[in-house]
C-alpha cells in the first residue's frame, strides 16, 4: 500500500513503545526446544558406536585414488542414468547409505573426505519413534587441527522418510576451497595401549581414538571416543595430561529425531492441540475488524483508524511440564503460535547435543543478542537468564537489552578462553532455528546444550590454541572479510529520510561549509516510487544521476536502500519479471507465490537460496536496469531476516517452500546473508571489468556474512543504555568473525541530546562501521543541530577517525589475510590475562589502540584496565599513562574523560600511521602524506605496518598492485634507527596508482624517547627535529621519505 506511512501519521500511530515480547517465541513456546531442554528427553536417546561398522580411511589412499574414484563415479552415474532415474545415480558417498553399503550419496555434502565412519545405534529402552534407530557418523580430520563431526540419518534406497537426504547448505556457507584433509591420521583401535595414557586399562576396550595432524611424527590432535554411551573428547596431543579441550556428548544430551511416518498417537495429539480460528474468535467474543495494513512490530492497522492492541500475557502454564522422561507430543506434527499455524508436514526433525569446554569459565559468541560479550548461564542455580540464547533471524522492533532473545542475525559459533586450555571453540553448522543453553558443569567448566529444529549434527571443532590460530582456522571454514573500499571506512550520514534533492544538497552543503568530514550520504525507503526498489520518486528526486554526480564531484558517494520484499504490482517491472521467471518463494503447497506484508504493502520475496534468482537479482543493479544509478551509488540491505509484518514473529511461515521444494525452516537464517551476497555480486558485475569493490550494509547475517559487506546492530534507541550495550554487541559480532560492524550513532529511535550525541560520535569514531542514523519521528540530528560548541566536538571526533584511516585500512588487511577480528576483546590480544576475560566495556582496534568509550552522562574521569605486558601512551597527549610490568598483569588507572575527551591509548612497541591534514572526505586524502606515531616499548623498540593500494578496485588481488610497508624503530644508548622494509606486489611497479601518488612521510612522532638526540639524518641529509623533555616526545620534521621503498633514518645521542 503506497500510502501506508501517510496513513500511520494520520492515525497518530507512533513507535513509542518497547518491543512486544509476546510477538516472539521462547523455548517454552517452541515444541522442539521444550521437548529437549535440560534432560526432558534424555531417556529416549542413548547412543552406542557400533564397533563392527567402523571404517578407517587412510588419507594417503584417499588422495591417491581420488581421480580414479571420480572417473569411476562419473561412469557409474552415466550407466545408472541410462537405466532410467536420477535417484539411481546416487551411490554411497561420503555420508549416508544403507547398512550393506549400497545406499545413496548425500548430494548436499561439500568438504573433505571422511577419515572414519561408523554407525550410532540408539540403545534406549524406549525411543521417540518406538523403533530401533541407527545414525551415520563420520569424522573428517582436517588441516590446521580442525575436525568435523557429522551425524545424519542412514539414507535408504527404497521409498520412505529417509529416501531423500536431509537438506544442508554446505555450498552456500562453507569455504570448501580452503578446507583440506590432514596430512596424516591414525586410528587407535579399542583396547590399544595408547588409550591407557588417558583412560584406565580396564575401560580401554570401550574407547578408541583418532590421531591426526599436518606433519608426520609431530604432535597434532587426538580425538578420544567412548563407544557406549557415545561421547568424544578432543585433546592436544602434546598435552594429554591437561585433559580434553572440548567434549561432545559427555552429558548424554545428544538427540536426533529420526524422520518417521505419522502414527495414530501423533494424530490424536495434533487433533487435541489444534483449535480453529473460529473457536478462537468465539473465545475472544470480539468481532473481526477489517485489516488495512501492518506496522513493523507485527500489529494490525484497522480500517476504522485503530490499531491492534498488544496482549498482556498473564502468568499461566501454557504447556505441561514433563515430570517424567517421556516424549512431549504437543507440536510434533503441527504447531500454533498466536494466529499462525505451522503444518510441519515432515514432523519432528530436531537435533541437538551437549558440548563442554573443560576448565573454562568463559565462553563467547552466538551473536546477535543485546547482552554482554561473555555468555551468561541460562540454566541452573544463579543463572543469568531464564531462557536459552536463541538463534533465529528476526525483525525485533525496538529491542530490549540484557535478554537472550533472538535479533537480526545468527552465528552459531562459541569460543572458549581459558588459562588452562587456551582458545578453542565449536562451529555448529546448522542454519535452522537454534536454542543454546549455557550452564556450569559440576567442576565449574562451561557447558553448552545446542538444540536445532531440523538439519543434521554438523560440528566443527576449532582447536586454537590461541586467538590468532583460532581465527585463522575458522576463516578456513567460513572465509575472511575482503578489503573494504576506503570510503566505506569514513563517516556515513543517514536518516529516514532525506526528503528530496534539495534536502540532500542542503545537508551536503552544510558539511562542506563546516569542513566536517564525511564520505557517504544515505537515502532510506522514501526515495523510491511507492517502495518499489530500483526506482526513484521523480517528484522528490527528479535528477538522481545529477545529484550523485554533484556529490561525487566533491568526493562523496551515496547509498540507497534496497530491501528484499517486492511490491506485488503487475506494472512494476521487477515484480512482473520475477513472476514470469518463477523466482519467488512459494506457499506451503509449493504452487502459489507467497504473499506477505511489508513496507510496500502486499509483497513477494525472491528465493535467494536459488542461484538463478541470485543471478537475476544481481543483474538488476546494472546501470541499464537501475535507472538513475551511477558508479558512486552503493547499497543498503534492510528487512532481510526476512521481515514480514503479518507473519509469525514478523517473519515468514516455516512451511513455505523455496524453488527446490525445501521448507523455509531449513534455510531461514541464511536468507539475509544470501540477499547481501547477491547484492554485492550485482554491484561488482555492474561495471564492465567487474573491478570495483562493492559496499553493502546488511542487517541480517549468518556465519560467512563477513565475505559480503558490513553489518549494523539494527534499530537501537537514543538512550545511554543503548550506547553502553553497543560495545559488548559489536565485540560479540567480532567474536563471530564479523569485523565490519557498527551501531547507529545517536540511536535510531527517539531524540538524543548534545551530550549523548557527543559521546556516541566519539565512540562510533572507533568502531569499524561509522554511521549516524535516525528515525523519521526523531528530531534532525546532523552535527550542526546541537549548536556550535557541540558541532566542534563532533567534528573533532570525526577528524580523529579520518586521521586514523591508514591504520584502519591496514588492520582490515590483516583481518583479510589472517581472519583476526578488527575490533578485539582484550583477551584476544592478551589471552593469558584471566582478569581481562570478563571485560567488554573497553577493547582494542587491531593490536595497538585501546579504546574505552564513555557511556554515561556527566562523566569526567574513567577507570581503564591496562595490560602490564606493555607500556601505554595517551593517544592525544602522547604521554605515558601505564608502565610496563609483569606479564599477565593488569593496572587499573583512572584517566581524565571530560566531554572533550575519549580515552584512547597506543600500545608501547607499536607504530601507527596517520594522515593529519584536514580534508572533507577520504577521497580527498588519497595523496596526502603520512605521519608516523612511534610508541617505544620498555626495550625502546617499536614496529608497525602500513598497507597501501588504490583503495577502490580489486587490482590488489587481480594484479597484485599493493605495497605493505613494515616500519621499525629501535634506540640504544648512543644511537637509534628508524627503518622501512617493503613488500611490493608484482603489479605495483609501473601501475597507475604508483605514478599518481607520492605517499611520503612528512613527520615522525616518537613517544618514550628518554633523551634529546644530537642529530638525525636520512642518508647524508640532516633532518630537523624537536624534543620535549617533559613528555619524552621527539618530533622529526619533514623526512619526506617514501612509504613504498626502503630507507633508514639514523638518530644520534
Amino acid at each position: 500500500m503506497r500510502g501506508l506511512l501517510q496513513l500511520l501519521v494520520l492515525l497518530g500511530i507512533t513507535s513509542a513503545f518497547a518491543v512486544d515480547q509476546s510477538k516472539f517465541r521462547t523455548c517454552d513456546q517452541t515444541s522442539f526446544c521444550r521437548r529437549h531442554r535440560g534432560e526432558h528427553s534424555a531417556a529416549l536417546y542413548k547412543y552406542r558406536l557400533d564397533k563392527d561398522s567402523i571404517h578407517f580411511h587412510l588419507p594417503s589412499e584417499v588422495e591417491k585414488n581420488e581421480k580414479e574414484k571420480a572417473a569411476a563415479a562419473a561412469m557409474d552415474e552415466a550407466k545408472r542414468q541410462a537405466k532410467g532415474g536420477l535417484w539411481q545415480s546416487l551411490k554411497k558417498g561420503i555420508l549416508g547409505g544403507s547398512e550393506d553399503g549400497d545406499g545413496k550419496k548425500d548430494p548436499y555434502y561439500r568438504g573433505t573426505t571422511p577419515t572414519l565412519t561408523g554407525h550410532l545405534i540408539n540403545t534406549a529402552p524406549k525411543t521417540s519413534t518406538g523403533h530401533k534407530e541407527r545414525l551415520e557418523l563420520s569424522l573428517h580430520a582436517m588441516s590446521q587441527g580442525l575436525l568435523r563431526l557429522r551425524i545424519t540419518e542412514i539414507y535408504q534406497e527404497h521409498s520412505g522418510p529417509h529416501e531423500k537426504a536431509r537438506v544442508t547448505y554446505d555450498e552456500l556457507v562453507l569455504e570448501t576451497d580452503t578446507m583440506e584433509s590432514a596430512e596424516h591420521a591414525r586410528w587407535i583401535q579399542p583396547g590399544d595401549s595408547y588409550l591407557t595414557k588417558i583412560v584406565p586399562s580396564a575401560e580401554a576396550e570401550n574407547y578408541m581414538g583418532l590421531q591426526y595432524g599436518d606433519e608426520e611424527g609431530k604432535s597434532g590432535m587426538f580425538l578420544l571416543m567412548r563407544m557406549d554411551s557415545f561421547a568424544a573428547y578432543l585433546y592436544r596431543e602434546d598435552n594429554l595430561e591437561a585433559g580434553p579441550i572440548t567434549t561432545f556428548g559427555e552429558k548424554q544430551m545428544t538427540h536426533f529425531e529420526i524422520r518417521r511416518s505419522k502414527t495414530h498417537e501423533d494424530i490424536s495429539a495434533s487433533a487435541e492441540d489444534e483449535k480453529s480460528e473460529d473457536e478462537k474468535d468465539d473465545e475472544d467474543g470480539k468481532p473481526e475488524k477489517e485489516i488495512v495494513g501492518y506496522w513493523e512490530d507485527g500489529l494490525a492497522i484497522y480500517a476504522d483508524g485503530t490499531r491492534e492492541e498488544r496482549k498482556v500475557e498473564e502468568e499461566e502454564e501454557d504447556h505441561r511440564k514433563l515430570t517424567e522422561l517421556d516424549l512431549d507430543r504437543e507440536g510434533l506434527w503441527e504447531e500454533n503460535f498466536e494466529s499462525h499455524k505451522d503444518s510441519k508436514p515432515h514432523g519432528p526433525m530436531s537435533v541437538g547435543a551437549d558440548i563442554t569446554f573443560p576448565g573454562s569459565s568463559f565462553v563467547y559468541g552466538l551473536p546477535e543478542h543485546a547482552s554482554a560479550t561473555p555468555l551468561k548461564t541460562t540454566i541452573g542455580e544463579g543463572a543469568g537468564y531464564e531462557h536459552p540464547y536463541r538463534l533465529y533471524n528476526l525483525d525485533v522492533f525496538e529491542y530490549d537489552l540484557d535478554v537472550p532473545m533472538a535479533l537480526y542475525g545468527a552465528v552459531p559459533l562459541v569460543v572458549s578462553q581459558s588459562p588452562k586450555t587456551g582458545t578453542n571453540g565449536v562451529f555448529w553448522h546448522n542454519p535452522t532455528e537454534t536454542f543454546v543453553d549455557i550452564f556450569e558443569s559440576e567442576d565449574g567448566s562451561k557447558s553448552t546444550h545446542w538444540m536445532s529444529e531440523s538439519g543434521i549434527i554438523d560440528l566443527f571443532f576449532v582447536p586454537g590454541p590461541d586467538p590468532k590460530t583460532f581465527y585463522h582456522q575458522y576463516s578456513l571454514l567460513t572465509g575472511v572479510v575482503p578489503q573494504p573500499p576506503m570510503f566505506s571506512l569514513g563517516y556515513h550520514q543517514c536518516r529516514w529520510n532525506y526528503k528530496d534533492e534539495q534536502d540532500v544538497y542542503q545537508v551536503h552543503g552544510k558539511f562542506e561549509e563546516l569542513d566536517y568530514p564525511y564520505d557517504v550520504l544515505w537515502l532510506d525507503i522514501e526515495h523510491t516510487d511507492g517502495k518499489r526498489y530500483f526506482t526513484w520518486d521523480h517528484h522528490l528526486f527528479p535528477h538522481p544521476e545529477k545529484m550523485q554526480e554533484k556529490l561525487w564531484s566533491q568526493g562523496r558517494r551515496m547509498v540507497t536502500i534496497v530491501d528484499p520484499h517486492v511490491k506485488r504490482d503487475d506494472h512494476y517491472y521487477i515484480h512482473s519479471e520475477a513472476t514470469a521467471k518463477g523466482l519467488y518463494i512459494k506457499d506451503k503447497d509449493g504452487k502459489k507465490d507467497f504473499d506477505g506484508w511489508c513496507w510496500p504493502g502486499s509483497s513477494s520475496y525472491l528465493d535467494f537460496t536459488n542461484a538463478k534468482a541470485r543471478d537475476w537479482w544481481a543483474e538488476q543493479f546494472g546501470y541499464d536496469n537501475y535507472k538513475g544509478s551511477t558508479p558512486s551509488l552503493f547499497t543498503w540491505n534492510d528487512m532481510n531476516e526476512p521481515s514480514v509484518f503479518n507473519g509469525p514473529e514478523v517473519s515468514m511461515q516455516k512451511d513455505l517452500k523455496n524453488l527446490d521444494g525445501d521448507e523455509h525452516r531449513e534455510w531461514h537464517n541464511l536468507y539475509g546473508m544470501l540477499f547481501q551476497r547477491s547484492t554485492a555480486e550485482g554491484l561488482t558485475k555492474r561495471n564492465p571489468d567487474h573491478n570495483i569493490r562493492p559496499f553493502v550494509l546488511s542487517r541480517a547475517f549468518f556465519a560467512g556474512s563477513q565475505k559480503y559487506g558490513a553489518i549494523w546492530t539494527g534499530d537501537n534507541a537514543a538512550q545511554w543504555s543503548h550506547l553502553e550495550i553497543a560495545t559488548p554487541m559489536l565485540l560479540s559480532l567480532n567474536v563471530g568473525a564479523l569485523s565490519f560492524v557498527g551501531a547507529d550513532v545517536g540511536g535510531f529511535f527517539g531524540n538524543t541530546d548534545a551530550e549523548l550525541m557527543t559521546r556516541w560520535m566519539q565512540a562510533g569514531a572507533y568502531t569499524p562501521f561509522f554511521r549516524g542514523h535516525a528515525h523519521h519521528d526523531a528530531k534532525r540530528r546532523e552535527p550542526w543541530m546541537f549548536g556550535e560548541e557541540t558541532m566542534v566536538r563532533l567534528r573533532k571526533a570525526a577528524m580523529a577517525r579520518y586521521a586514523l584511516l591508514p591504520y584502519w585500512y591496514t588492520v582490515f588487511r590483516e583481518a583479510g589475510l589472517t581472519g583476526m577480528p578488527v575490533m578485539r576483546t582484550m583477551w584476544m590480544q592478551y589471552p593469558s590475562t584471566e582478569s581481562l576475560y570478563g571485560v567488554d566495556d573497553q577493547y582494542l582496534v587491531g593490536s595497538d589502540l585501546l579504546v574505552k568509550p564513555v557511556t554515561a552522562p556527566d562523566v569526567v574521569q574513567t577507570t581503564v584496565k591496562f595490560p602490564t605486558d606493555d607500556i601505554w601512551y595517551d593517544a592525544e597527549s602522547l604521554t605515558e599513562v601505564s608502565k610496563q610490568g609483569s606479564t599477565g598483569g593488569v593496572m587499573e588507572i583512572t584517566v581524565p574523560s571530560d566531554i572533550d575527551t575519549i580515552p584512547v591509548f597506543q600500545r608501547g612497541g607499536s607504530i601507527i600511521p596517520r594522515k593529519l591534514r584536514l580534508r572533507r572526505s577520504s577521497h580527498m586524502m588519497s595523496n596526502d602524506p603520512y605521519t608516523l606515531f612511534v610508541a617505544l616499548d620498555g626495550s625502546q623498540v617499536a614496529v608497525g605496518d602500513l598497507y597501501m593500494d588504490d583503495e577502490v578496485s580489486f587490482n590488489h588481488e587481480k594484479k597484485e598492485e599493493y605495497v605493505m610497508a613494515t616500519l621499525s624503530a629501535a634506540i640504544s644508548d648512543n644511537a637509534g634507527v628508524i627503518k622501512n622494509s617493503v613488500e611490493v606486489g608484482k603489479g605495483w611497479v609501473g601501475s597507475e596508482t604508483e605514478s599518481s601518488s607520492s605517499r611520503l612521510i612528512e613527520r615522525i612522532v616518537m613517544m618514550g624517547v628518554k633523551a634529546a638526540p644530537s642529530s638525525i639524518s636520512v642518508g647524508k641529509e640532516a633532518l630537523g627535529f624537536t624534543y620535549d623533555m617533559s613528555s619524552n616526545v621527539l618530533v622529526i620534521r619533514k623526512p619526506d621519505v617514501p612509504t613504498t621503498s626502503e630507507w633508514e633514518i639514523s638518530i644520534m645521542f
